[in-house]
């Protein structure tokens, strides 16, 4: 029987490009295995929950009219990295969050002071294999001073830099916890160091609900910069600073409303 050598060769060609394609799917999907198996805030299946709830989001807070909002999901624009003066860098999110990048914390352009109360709304991302520290740590300073700490503490008993704790000043009353991955909240009321003539006289106060459960009434922060903390003038009103640690952690419905005095 003969054979065209032309239609050999293009058949030669068409069983190697085949190949080629096969060879390439197979690799991808090794690939991609693993990364969609590690995705942080995939499923929560193998984690035992202590009750069903500890899985499910806390609502969304609409800021009231008087709110300044400063992170509403669709930009960055109000914030920067914490030299004050470099666009921030960290990711926003389909779903109206911003996520953690490695490359720095964040502040707000908007400094306040005296009384305000201060929401978040923050979820962790679920990493079994990371310990102590190393799962889901950022947090949250108020006036770029004094943290109000992030991680995933879920069923553990809190410690003084667990989630919630005021960082290395005060364990929370109440470990409240949601899983991780599921949307939590955080409602801060603050008030300012009282200060005479630029010097302080009385420090920081405040009072933290976590995800509506009270967990520090009336705490006095004893340091004037608590680990990693911006620092600067106590009696000067300070931004909001959400810290890099590492961890992909999300926010999103960041506002404050100040309060008259």
């Amino acid at each position: 029987m003969l054979f065209d050598s032309k239609q050999t060769k293009r058949r030669t060609d068409f069983d190697k490009e085949t190949s080629m394609r096969a060879a390439t799917l197979l690799a991808f999907m090794f690939i991609a295995a693993p990364v969609l198996a590690q995705d942080p805030y995939g499923s929560i299946a193998d984690l035992k929950l202590a009750k069903p709830e500890d899985g499910k989001d806390m609502p969304r807070v609409t800021p009231p009219s008087r709110a300044v909002v400063l992170f509403d999901g669709k930009s960055l624009d109000g914030w920067t990295k914490r030299d004050g003066k470099t666009a921030a860098h960290w990711k926003l999110m389909d779903n109206g969050a911003v996520q953690v990048v490695r490359g720095g914390d964040i502040i707000s352009k908007q400094k306040f002071g005296g009384t305000f109360k201060l929401h978040v709304e923050f979820r962790v991302p679920y990493e079994p294999k990371g310990k102590d520290q190393g799962r889901g740590n950022s947090g949250v300073y108020v006036q770029g001073r004094y943290e109000v700490q992030v991680l995933d503490s879920y069923g553990l008993k809190s410690g003084i830099n667990d989630c919630g704790a005021i960082y290395g000043v005060a364990v929370p009353t109440v470990n409240a916890c949601k899983a991780p991955t599921a949307w939590q909240t955080y409602d801060i009321d603050f008030q300012a160091p009282t200060c005479e003539n630029g010097k302080k006289k009385a420090p920081a106060v405040m009072t933290v609900y976590h995800n509506g459960v009270k967990i520090h009434d009336n705490v006095k922060i004893t340091s004037d910069n608590t680990t990693s903390g911006a620092g600067g003038d106590v009696c000067q009103p300070g931004p909001i600073l959400l810290q890099d640690h590492g961890n992909p952690v999300q926010y999103r419905n960041i506002w404050v409303v100040q309060v008259k005095e």
